[in-house]
């Protein structure tokens, strides 16, 4: 039996550039990505600094259009997906080579203003929030009122 191999990547990070949306000759859209996730490392010093590694990522059909749409430089986003290897010259004839992420899914993170909504660096939800539900009830305002827990 043949052994089986696994080539998966889940990664969180910021988008570095806006989205570009293309399609193939064939009709099917494809957007490329550029996203940076740091690695936190210790300097020579022994200081903990961050250390950002960028990538190329592919995101096909509708869920690429999705992207292009609703994404932005500077936006977090969540991906699930696989690496795959590609070669090439470039215009002088030297041999090329890049690793890059065809993303399965990508999961919007943060408000797409980064302001309302909890935005920010790690941000929120596009969805408002309803924080009525939480709100603390008044003594003595349930049907459950006797349960001691």
């Amino acid at each position: 039996m043949a052994a089986t191999n696994i080539n998966r990547v889940v990664m969180t990070g910021n988008l570095t550039r806006d989205p570009e949306l293309r399609t193939t000759g064939s009709g099917t859209p494809v957007c490329s990505l550029r996203l940076a996730c740091n690695t936190r490392r210790r300097d020579a010093s022994g200081e903990w600094v961050d250390k950002a590694n960028y990538f190329d990522v592919t995101v096909w059909g509708a869920q690429g259009e999705n992207c292009a749409t609703y994404l932005q430089k500077g936006r977090p986003v969540a991906l699930d997906g696989r690496l795959e290897w590609r070669e090439w010259q470039d215009q002088q004839g030297n041999k090329r080579q890049a690793v890059d992420i065809i993303a399965d899914s990508v999961q919007f993170l943060g408000s797409r203003d980064g302001a309302e909504n909890g935005g920010g660096r790690f941000g929120g939800s596009d969805v408002p929030t309803d924080t009525g539900d939480f709100e603390p009830a008044a003594a003595g305002a349930g049907p459950d009122d006797d349960i001691p827990f």
